[in-house]
């Protein structure tokens, strides 16, 4: 299944337990968000005859970076684009970024937003192109549906800076999160706030969706600000008492 909006086009590969690893596809070209591993990807472009242009690498976990090495010793003009601060921990980067850089990759512009929090220097690229009808983001482990990353190496103020970061963005943007936590998350935002119609609708859908064989992402700003409970926290003592709630609450 193809997801299009303007002239954007997603196309979700789901590999180990919950990644999702996005393609963006523009003519014959491909750019692969956070590669986990090769063979499934490596397979799909080649099916489709599509040459992979790029690798947008939003952080340095093996399950972010675990495929990249492959793929481009199958197409080794392709670029690898992560953080400059990361340059020990994905070695293998050939375009390296800071925060708020811009660049023009296929057929759109990407700006790069730090979101420190899940990791030190985690990244987040927001695609935009005028005339579209909806802007893109794909945020790595920063925000998931209904949810955040854990935090492994940053702060809660950290994170908190980071969602609001990303909640500043128009509310159509498309949010093409790196994992399937949707339905996790919304059970989890019904035990604190059970009366929330919206997310127990999203729920329902979310789940639906899911017996389909149907991923619940993307899902966009305005969705997350209805359901969202850490992109609703006030201020950051609020978000760490959500996070530390939901790190020790089991399904």
């Amino acid at each position: 299944m193809l997801e299009k909006e303007s002239e954007f086009t997603i196309h979700p590969i789901t590999v180990l337990q919950d990644n999702i690893v996005w393609v963006w596809v523009h003519n014959c070209n491909a750019v692969v968000i956070d590669p986990s591993i090769s063979s499934p990807v490596e397979k799909w472009l080649l099916e489709k005859n599509l040459s992979l242009k790029a690798i947008l690498q939003t952080h340095h976990h093996d399950d972010h970076i675990g495929g990249t090495q492959k793929l481009i010793k199958r197409w080794p003009n392709a670029k690898v684009i992560a953080s400059k601060k990361e340059l020990t921990r994905i070695p293998f980067q050939t375009f390296s970024v800071d925060d708020n850089d811009i660049f023009h990759l296929m057929d759109g512009e990407i700006q790069v937003i730090e979101v420190h929090g899940h990791t030190n220097n985690h990244i987040a690229f927001y695609v935009s192109k005028e005339n579209a009808k909806y802007n893109i983001l794909f945020p790595g482990d920063t925000i998931f549906g209904g949810g955040c990353g854990r935090l492994l190496e940053g702060t809660p103020s950290q994170m908190f800076e980071s969602l609001y970061k990303l909640n500043s963005l128009p509310e159509n943007t498309k949010i093409y999160s790196a994992h399937e936590y949707t339905e996790n998350n919304l059970k989890w935002a019904l035990t604190l706030d059970s009366k929330n119609i919206f997310i127990k609708e999203r729920l329902e859908l979310v789940q639906n969706k899911l017996r389909n064989g149907i991923p619940s992402l993307p899902s966009t700003i305005s969705e997350e600000r209805k359901t969202n409970l850490f992109l609703r926290a006030q201020n950051v003592e609020e978000f760490t008492k959500l996070r530390m709630h939901k790190d020790s609450w089991k399904c």
